[in-house]
C-alpha cells in the first residue's frame, strides 16, 4: 500500500527523533530488525546526522541480530563487542569467531549495507569486528581500502552531513525556558521567583574533533552560565554549576564543575559574546570573551560525548550560533 504524505512525514520525524538520541539508550527489543533497517536506510540515503558513532551503530545492530538467534549468542557477542568507552580503556577480548556466527550473519544481513564501515577506526575493525566472522570479507576489505584512500582527509565517526548549525533542544530544556527563532534563542518566562534552569543544544559533540560555537548574551541575568554538559545524568530543572555532568563559565568570571569554582576571567554582562573552544581530541575546553582568548581549563576531566549548554534565569535571553565545525 503506497504511503501518504502524512505517514511519510511522521516516519521522517520518527527517524529524526531517533537519530538525535544515543542508540545505546534504546533497550534491545524496543526496535525490531525491520524498524532499525528503516531507520538506518533513511538516514543513510538522506545523510541524516546521527548522535551515535558508527561503531556503536554497528554494535547495536549486531547485538540486535544476535538476540534473534539466542540469548546465549547475544551474551557472547556483547562480551566480544565492547563499547567505545571500554575500547578507549584498553579492554581486551577473545580474538576468535563468534559461536553460531553464520546465523548472526544471516540476521545482520539486512542491516549491513546501511552501516558505513569506513567511519570505524582501522584498529577497531581489525581487533573487534573482523574476528567475529559476521561481516562479509569484501565489505571489510572495502572499508580498509576506503580508509586508506581517505587517510589525508578528515572523516567523522558520526554518519551524515556535518552540522554547521547549532540550535537549542526543546526536549532537553528547563520548564521555565522558551525556545524561539527556529531554535537560535532561549529566554526565560517572567515569574516571581525560580532557580536557574538549563537547555542544551541538539548537536552531540563526539569523542574526536574540534568544535567552536558562539553564545551571545543578549540579556544577562544574575549568574549567567555558558559551557558544555554530558549526554546523561543532567537535571535541567536544577542549578547546573553544582552538577558533576556540567562544565560552565559564569558571568561572575569563574569556571565551575561539581561545585568547584576556579577564577578564570573578568565578570561580564549584557551583549557579551562568548566563543566556546572544545577540542575533543585532547578533551580540553577554553573560552574567548569579547575577542579575548583565555587559557584551557586543564582542571576539567571531560567525557567522550558532550552538548553545548547554557544556564539562566529571568530576565536572561541567550543566542547560539555556529562558528565552525571540524572533524580531525
Amino acid at each position: 500500500m503506497p504511503l501518504t504524505e502524512n505517514i511519510i512525514s511522521i516516519l521522517n520525524l520518527l527517524v529524526e527523533t531517533v537519530a538525535n538520541i544515543q542508540l545505546n539508550s534504546i533497550e534491545f527489543g524496543r526496535l525490531s530488525i525491520t524498524g532499525l533497517k528503516y531507520l538506518l536506510s533513511i538516514a543513510y540515503e538522506n545523510e541524516t546526522r546521527f548522535a551515535t558513532q558508527e561503531y556503536e551503530v554497528f554494535r547495536y545492530s549486531a547485538i540486535l541480530a544476535a538476540k534473534q538467534v539466542s540469548d546465549d549468542v547475544c551474551r557472547n557477542l556483547m562480551e566480544r563487542l565492547p563499547t567505545l568507552e571500554q575500547i578507549e580503556n584498553s579492554i581486551e577480548v577473545e580474538n576468535k569467531p563468534l559461536i553460531d556466527h553464520q546465523k548472526v550473519t544471516k540476521e545482520l544481513e539486512p542491516l549491513v549495507k546501511y552501516i558505513d564501515f569506513k567511519r570505524i577506526k582501522t584498529h577497531i575493525l581489525a581487533n573487534f569486528i573482523e574476528p567475529l566472522g559476521i561481516i562479509p570479507t569484501e565489505i571489510v576489505r572495502s572499508a580498509y581500502r576506503n580508509i586508506e584512500l581517505l587517510s589525508n582527509f578528515s572523516l567523522s565517526d558520526f554518519r551524515g552531513k556535518a552540522i554547521n548549525d547549532y540550535v537549542w533542544d526543546e526536549t532537553a530544556c528547563g520548564s521555565k525556558l522558551i525556545i524561539k527563532d527556529n531554535g537560535k534563542i532561549v529566554q526565560t518566562i517572567k515569574v516571581s521567583s525560580y532557580r536557574h534552569q538549563s537547555v542544551r543544544a541538539k548537536i552531540t559533540l563526539g569523542n574526536r574533533g574540534i568544535f567552536e560555537w558562539d553564545v551571545i548574551i543578549e540579556k544577562a541575568c544574575s549568574y549567567s552560565w555558558v559551557g558544555i554538559c554530558a549526554s546523561e545524568n543532567f537535571n535541567y530543572e536544577n542549578p547546573a554549576e553544582n552538577q558533576s555532568t556540567v562544565w560552565v563559565l559564569g558571568s561572575c568570571g569563574y569556571v565551575c564543575n561539581s561545585g568547584i569554582s576556579i577564577d578564570y576571567c573578568s565578570p561580564f554582562g549584557d551583549g557579551t559574546k562568548i566563543t566556546v573552544h572544545l577540542d575533543m581530541n585532547k578533551r580540553t575546553c577554553s573560552f574567548t570573551i569579547n575577542g579575548t582568548k583565555y587559557r584551557e581549563v586543564s582542571e576539567w576531566n571531560l567525557p567522550s560525548k558532550l552538548h553545548p549548554v547554557v544556564v539562566l534565569r529571568y530576565p536572561g535571553r541567550f543566542q547560539i550560533q555556529a562558528q565552525k565545525l571540524q572533524f580531525i
